[in-house]
């Protein structure tokens, strides 16, 4: 019995695993991120708030905020049949900033969360991804009260390079998030894209 290519069963396409960053100041809403984008239920890794973490805390904006992530929040998300992301939030407190060098090893990307009304949380995420080389995109996360800006008054504001892409998000929201992922996953894909032409003469 001869078999045709259109009998034959398709195979199962092996997708290409890819490793985001989410970043940000304490409270922009890192944990909320993933969550809400993530196929998977989440791994938290968070832990009430104490007394003796408060002078440590800066809960300045933040005042109603109970808990926080002490080592990495963790997700998951198909975009395509061939591209799955993992996803890993970082701790936004200073004293977490250890867990960093760990979380960054093999990431393609990475998302700088930010908040318009705390925009110089999200300095050091900057600074960090800037110094190491890895592409990042900035997400505002559009608080309900929170002034809106347009996207290149932000951009100006973090002094980033014209090619960082800046995005107006809800946390909350998947399609939002997964919008943002996008744009992080295309901004990684050109740079590499970019390193990769011949040099002109």
């Amino acid at each position: 019995m001869a078999f045709g290519r259109s009998s034959r069963s398709r195979r199962p396409v092996e997708p290409v695993t890819l490793k985001i960053l989410v970043a940000g100041g304490f409270g922009v809403g890192k944990t909320t991120l993933v969550g809400a984008v993530s196929e998977i239920r989440p791994l938290r890794t968070e832990e009430r708030l104490s007394e003796a973490g408060r002078p440590v805390d800066d809960l300045d904006g933040v005042e109603a905020k109970t808990t926080t992530t002490v080592a990495m929040d963790f997700g998951r998300i198909t975009l395509r049949e061939d591209l799955v992301l993992y996803l890993f939030g970082t701790p936004g407190q200073d004293r977490f900033w250890f867990l960093w060098d760990e979380l960054a090893q093999g990431a393609l990307g990475a998302v700088v969360l930010a908040d318009t009304r705390r925009l110089e949380d999200c300095f050091a995420a900057v600074d960090y991804f800037e110094r190491r080389d890895i592409p990042f995109a900035v997400a505002v996360n559009c608080f309900e009260g929170a002034d809106r800006f347009p996207t290149e008054t932000v951009q100006a504001a973090l002094d980033l390079d014209p090619q960082v892409p800046v995005l107006m998000c809800d946390a909350r929201d998947r399609s939002s998030v997964r919008d943002v992922l996008v744009a992080v996953v295309e901004h990684a894909v050109a740079r590499v894209d970019r390193l990769r032409e011949p040099a002109t003469t």
